[in-house]
């Protein structure tokens, strides 16, 4: 990473919150334009101590010198922040990371897809049910059979949610593992698994280039007004 990839990053972000036209882009009120202030060197150490691994780094870098969250892609991008002395990310979904396991690879490969698929056919129809309760009752059922395998804990260690897009939507910032340093964007609530964020050319979107094109696009946006 180009050590200029964050200078005057903070200033772009505060520039498009002083504009008018800011409430145009998606997920103002979310994040308004607001950073939080950028993490010191021996609070990243502190960090890094507690989750036992080193962040990636185009992500430590942004949080050192841009912010320790805030305005960002979609609703922005969740504050690490150190609360009753402990570290931990805040936002919608949030917890669905084991800080605990953040030093696990993350892995590549989701549920076995026969499996799902499988488990998919098996999905209550409401056609076959005489009583809407029935029909609720086994969708429930199923229901308990489907989320041990879509949500395992095990498919999201090594990964942090990093933003979330609205209706459970979410994105994961990869901290451990191959996949380092890049977002994954997580529709699992629409029944799909993980799956890599690609550029317009099928490139795998880091941290920066997912941060950067965000702040680009909001300035294209807002340019005109």
């Amino acid at each position: 990473m180009n050590d200029r990839t964050w200078v005057g990053v903070r200033e772009r972000v505060h520039s498009l919150g002083s504009s008018a036209a800011g409430a145009s882009v998606f997920g103002f009120l979310g994040h308004r334009f607001s950073l939080d202030e950028p993490l010191t060197s021996a609070e990243m150490a502190g960090l890094e101590r507690q989750i036992g691994v080193t962040l990636p780094e185009e992500y430590r870098d942004f949080l050192l010198q841009v912010g320790a969250g805030g305005a960002g892609p979609a609703y922005g991008v969740f504050p690490v922040r150190r609360l009753q002395g402990r570290w931990r990310w805040e936002g919608d979904g949030a917890e669905l990371a084991d800080l605990s396991r953040l030093a696990d690879p993350f892995p590549r490969q989701g549920p076995d897809p026969e499996l799902v698929r499988a488990l998919w056919e098996q999905h209550p129809q409401e056609e076959d049910f005489e009583e809407i309760e029935d029909f609720d009752d086994a969708v429930e059922a199923w229901e308990e059979r489907w989320e041990p395998v879509m949500f395992s804990p095990d498919r999201t260690v090594g990964a942090i949610v990093i933003s979330h897009l609205g209706c459970a939507a979410r994105q994961w910032l990869i901290v451990s593992g191959l996949e380092a340093g890049r977002i994954w964007s997580d529709d699992r609530a629409d029944d799909r698994d993980l799956v890599p964020l690609t550029d317009e050319h099928g490139a795998p979107m880091t941290f920066a280039r997912w941060y950067l094109n965000w702040l680009e696009q909001s300035e294209q946006r807002i340019a005109p007004s």
